[in-house]
């Protein structure tokens, strides 16, 4: 089991496009009964990944990630899945010894963009890269989850 903590931000300007190459990702939400866990199934490029996670308790969840057939993947996606499905464009940026994922939503979510950066604790200091501003960690609107049930261009 792995434990997943994670801070938000939103993105202030364009200066970290030069900074990570970006892949396309592809992923929806198959519906739980209890609404606190969610499982997620996701393509990015060639490979796919079944994920489980907990409820979030203040920025930390369990998560359960295990690789899957390109096929199945794709199979839940059309089939399994609430619409509409998240479509972004994941960058990958190290800054100051932690990894920074940019992502810029597609779809239904486009505008959006969140730097995403995963911490060994809660309680770790970061140093803030000047192309991120307001952090959005408890807002609910913006886990992947909720921006699959009510997206952005809704808002």
């Amino acid at each position: 089991m792995a434990i997943e903590i994670e801070r938000k931000f939103l993105i202030i300007n364009d200066s970290w496009r030069s900074l990570g190459l970006g892949k396309v990702y592809k992923q929806g939400y198959i519906a739980t009964v209890d609404k606190m866990t969610t499982i997620r199934v996701r393509i990015i490029g060639e490979e796919a990944y079944l994920t489980i996670k907990s409820k979030t308790e203040g920025i930390s969840r369990n998560e359960f990630e295990y690789p899957i057939p390109l096929e199945d993947a794709q199979m839940m996606l059309d089939t399994l899945c609430d619409r509409p499905l998240i479509e972004k464009i994941r960058y990958k940026i190290n800054y100051d010894n932690l990894l920074w994922e940019v992502d810029e939503f597609q779809g239904e979510n486009q505008g959006l963009i969140i730097a995403e950066v995963e911490l060994e604790n809660e309680s770790q200091t970061i140093n803030i890269p000047d192309w991120v501003g307001k952090e959005v960690s408890h807002d609910p609107r913006y886990y992947n989850v909720n921006l699959a049930k009510h997206p952005y261009q809704t808002w």
